[in-house]
This record gives C-alpha cells, sequence and structure tokens, in this order.
C-alpha cells in the first residue's frame, strides 16, 4: 500500500506542478501568489482524479479477467494490478495442475480397478452405483453409463444379496449366482462389501464357479474313495470274522482265502492307481528329447494284454481275439518322445479297459498309424457291446462306470481312462472316443508332430496287423 500512496502523491504533484506552470506562465501570467496555489490545488486534485480513474480501468480489467471462464493471457497492467494479476495467474496455474494432477491420479486407480480380474462398483450413502468396472457390468448386467446413480437394490433383485445388504453385516461374503448361471453351466460368485468414506460401500465381486466346482470335485472324490475302499473292506472284515467263529472244511475256507486275496488285490489296484495320478498332477512334463521305441512298446503291452485276457477269460471256451502290428510293421513304427512309463500305463489302460468290457471270444484290434503331417494315431477298437452316446463325455471321469457291476467284477477301479487323459494331456496329446451300442467302441489318440520320430525313409502308412 506504500507504493501505491506514493504513486498516488506522485501523480498529484505532477499535476499540480503542470498546472501551476500553465497557469503562471501561460494563462495568467500576472497571477497572484494565492490564484497560484489555488490553481496548484486544482492541478493536485485532477492528478489524484486521473490516478484514480487509471487505477480503477487496471482493477476493472483484472476483475473481467478474472470472471471468464477459461483464463487466457494476463491483461498488461502496470503497478499493484499488475503483480497481483501475475500472481493470481500463477496460483490459478499451480491449482489447476493440482487438479489436472489428482483428475490422473484418480484416473489411474480407477483404470487398475478396471483391469482387475475382479467385479468392482462403488456406492454412495444411499446405495446407488457411483461408478462400476466391466467385469461387474457383466457379472451383474450393469450398463456402465445408464446405471450411474441407480440403486443397487433395485438392479440386483437376488433374494440373499438384498437380505445381505438389508443386514449391513459385511463381516462375511455372501455366494450367490451370477447372471449368466444356468442348470447346465451354474456361475457362483462371492459377493462382500466393503465401507470407506462418508458412508460410501465398495462392492467385490469374484468368480468363485472354479473354486466352487473343484471343492465339489473334491468332496465328490472323497466319497468315492471312501466307497470304494469301504466295499472290499467290508468283505474282508465278514470274511474274517467267518473264519475267526466258524468251523470250516479245508476247501470252503480255501474259497473265503481267495476271495478275501481278491479284495485284497481290488485294494491295492486302487491306492495303486490313486499314487499314479498323484505323480501324473505333480510331476513336471516329460521331455521331448526322450525317445520310446513304440516297436518296444507295443510289444509290452501285447504280453500284457494276452496274459490279461488269459486271466479275464479262463472260466470260458474262447479268449479274446487279439490283433496287434507285425514285426514289418514294428519296424517301421518310429518312436515317441516322453515317458516311457507314462506311455505304456496310458496303452496299457486303454488295452484293459477294452478287454473287461469286451466278452470272451471278441476281438480286440490295436493299430498304430504315422500320418501325412507327421502325427501319429494309437487306436484300440473292440467289439464289445458299445457305450451309449451319453456316457462318452463323461468316460475320462474319476470313478464314473457306464456298468459300474461289470467293472468291479473284472477288477475296474474306475481311474484307468482318468489315468489315460492326465498322461496324454502331460504329451500334448488327444483321446478321441467312437462307440455305437451293439458294434463296439474304438479310443484313439493322437500324438503331434514334435513328439514323434519316424523311422529311416517310411513312408505314411497305417500299421496294423
Amino acid at each position: 500500500m506504500g507504493w501505491r500512496g506514493f504513486r498516488l502523491l506522485a501523480s498529484q504533484v505532477a499535476a499540480a506542478v503542470v498546472v501551476w506552470l500553465l497557469w503562471a506562465y501561460l494563462v495568467a501570467p500576472a497571477a497572484t501568489v494565492l490564484q497560484q496555489c489555488v490553481a496548484a490545488m486544482a492541478g493536485a486534485l485532477i492528478g489524484g482524479w486521473i490516478w484514480w480513474l487509471v487505477d480503477s480501468w487496471n482493477g476493472a480489467r483484472l476483475l473481467h479477467w478474472l470472471r471468464q471462464s477459461e483464463l487466457g493471457a494476463v491483461p498488461n497492467l502496470a503497478g499493484i494490478w499488475g503483480e497481483a494479476s501475475v500472481r493470481m495467474r500463477r496460483w490459478i496455474r499451480q491449482s489447476v495442475q493440482q487438479v489436472q494432477q489428482g483428475d490422473q491420479r484418480l484416473n489411474d486407480i480407477l483404470s487398475a480397478l478396471q483391469a482387475s480380474p475382479n467385479g468392482v462398483v462403488l456406492l454412495d450413502a444411499q446405495g446407488r452405483i457411483e461408478w462400476c468396472n466391466q467385469i461387474s457390468a457383466k457379472q451383474f448386467g450393469f450398463d456402465a453409463e445408464r446405471d450411474v446413480l441407480q440403486s443397487i437394490g433395485n438392479l440386483v433383485r437376488d433374494p440373499q444379496f438384498s437380505a445381505y445388504f438389508a443386514a449391513q453385516d459385511f463381516s462375511h461374503d455372501l455366494v450367490m449366482q451370477g447372471r449368466e448361471s444356468t442348470p447346465s453351466r451354474p456361475v457362483k460368485l462371492s459377493v462382500q462389501l466393503y465401507g470407506y468414506g462418508e458412508g460410501r460401500k465398495l462392492l467385490l465381486a469374484r468368480d468363485v464357479t472354479a473354486l466352487e466346482q473343484a471343492e465339489a470335485m473334491r468332496r465328490d472324490f472323497v466319497a468315492n474313495v471312501s466307497h470304494e475302499i469301504r466295499t472290499p473292506l467290508t468283505v474282508l472284515a465278514g470274511f474274517v470274522e467267518t473264519l475267526q467263529n466258524l468251523p470250516l472244511e479245508e476247501d470252503e475256507r480255501r474259497r473265503y482265502l481267495e476271495l478275501m486275496a481278491q479284495q485284497a488285490e481290488r485294494m491295492q489296484h486302487l491306492v495303486e492307481d490313486l499314487l499314479t495320478l498323484s505323480r501324473l498332477e505333480g510331476s513336471p512334463l516329460p521331455s521331448n528329447n526322450d525317445w520310446v521305441s513304440v516297436a518296444q512298446l507295443l510289444n509290452r503291452c501285447e504280453n500284457e494284454a494276452r496274459g490279461l485276457s488269459n486271466a479275464l477269460t479262463r472260466k470260458q471256451a474262447k479268449p479274446h481275439v487279439l490283433n496287434f502290428p507285425d514285426e514289418q510293421a514294428l519296424r517301421q513304427a518310429g518312436d515317441l518322445a516322453g515317458a516311457s512309463a507314462e506311455l505304456h500305463s496310458a496303452f496299457s489302460n486303454l488295452l484293459a479297459n477294452a478287454m473287461r468290457y469286451t466278452p470272451a471270444g471278441g476281438q480286440i484290434d490295436v493299430r498304430w498309424q504315422l500320418l501325412p503331417d507327421g502325427s501319429a494315431r494309437f487306436a484300440v477298437k473292440d467289439s464289445g457291446p458299445g457305450i451309449d452316446e451319453k456316457h462318452v463325455s463323461r468316460l475320462t471321469e474319476r470313478f464314473y462306470r457306464v456298468d459300474r457291476s461289470r467293472s468291479r467284477d473284472t477288477g475296474g477301479t474306475g481311474l484307468g481312462l482318468a489315468i489315460v487323459k492326465h498322461v496324454l494331456q502331460r504329451h500334448g496329446a488327444r483321446l478321441s472316443i467312437e462307440s455305437e451300442l451293439g458294434k463296439g467302441s474304438e479310443f484313439a489318440v493322437t500324438f503331434p508332430p514334435s513328439r514323434v520320430r519316424a523311422a529311416a525313409e517310411v513312408p505314411a502308412k497305417a500299421l496294423s496287423h
């Protein structure tokens, strides 16, 4: 204010001097001293008014600039108004930068929430939607633009969610059906609300369908294993009690011991298959550099298959008719890249499965085929009763049986095709099943070219007997 007062005083003094000079030398040279003093005072007054007008004009220009919605260039002002305009512009620029930085941080946070694999919904104190990401829009059927400020209670009509939201107890989550859930393909969402700010809420929705299915599979698996083990244990316990309490003839005693051995062997096979599955799920993938001779693999499978066939048909007059590739075809079979034990397990399980469901005297054909694209196909075709189409898609599930009584009677554990599926997945192979009731089934495995090494100078051909 001191500088402003000095400028006012300087303006008045300068105007007084100018008016006095004009009055004393031009207008009235003969004027008295009193008249000259009056003229000087009038000049000072005029100078003060001129300064006030200029100062007010500068202030009005600054005020007009501040009232604009978009602040452009700073007006060129002198004096204190010029300094004020520069300082205001600097303060405004800093404020705008702070707002822009805040908006950028907000956009970054919203972008991070948008990229979240979970559904995120921001609610105000009245439970209205302020913002939601695309995942939550898909999970609940929201429209990110249309449903802003809509009450979430009006958009999510699930009774469980309505009760959860009304109770205001958000210490636990709620598992509810998703919008896209169907009886054949259920979708489960885990929803939980978290409070923040002044009554606002954050809703997180997570798709737990896979977890729920895994938990259901675990429960089914435990129940199936318990059932599979309980049955032979019950039989063994009954036989033991009979042997302990009843006097038996030697032949009858021997028959009971044979039945007990069968049940013990059944439990042993079940445990071995379970351990095989566990090893397959927990071990690293087989290498592409370990090559297995297909000829040796098929020879080993043939020997085991003929032994199993004799065991299964020992009470019938006719054994199975087994057709394997001949020696010349085996010499041209080439090699497979992978784990020898796993491949043998898959091949032998397919053969055992075919023999258990093919009546005595039935035919089983085993083929190995090198395909033109470099891949290879292993197929087991039987003349058994065939499989209804409704069962085909579930054959590789653990403990799934088309005919439970027949599988148990022939020593099956219900895990053979599950083992086959895991082995093939680990080797990048594909299993296809073709079956027709009354005409038999064919289980075929196609290995990718990267795991097949053909014998030198061998044309692609079917290697079958």
